[in-house]
């Protein structure tokens, strides 16, 4: 398996979809790098050279914010939304949906799994 930017891509993908394993780099970028540095796209990532894959390297580490670096900056983001108390940065605080989406029904991914609240009498019971 060809290595880049300390990940593993797969040998069996084309170059292309193989460049989008790493993070931070989609469709779009792949294929705007493969045109950059003169690589056919679907061409197998098995079949790249060394040279290639050391221009590939060499590209990603003068142009693109990826991987680590990229982790930390949205790291680093989210951060000091928290620290100016932003609304934005008191959603993230607390888990909840941070671009506007309701949260009465389908907020499952950020809230987590359901909690049961003892105690809360539902509407056939408030008829007694």
């Amino acid at each position: 398996m060809p290595r880049l930017q300390g990940v593993d891509i797969p040998n069996s993908k084309p170059t292309y979809i193989a460049l989008t394993y790493l993070h931070g780099i989609g469709d779009r970028t792949a294929l705007d790098l493969c045109h950059n540095l003169q690589l056919d796209p679907r061409k197998r990532a098995k079949d790249l050279t060394d040279d290639e894959l050391a221009h590939i390297n060499n590209y990603l580490d003068k142009e693109l914010t990826i991987e680590g670096a990229l982790r930390r900056v949205t790291r680093q983001n989210i951060a000091r939304l928290r620290d100016i108390g932003c609304y934005r940065g008191l959603r993230h605080r607390r888990g909840l949906p941070v671009r506007g989406q309701k949260t009465q029904t389908n907020a499952r991914t950020r809230k987590g799994s359901k909690k049961t609240v003892a105690g809360k009498k539902g509407v056939k019971d408030m008829r007694h």
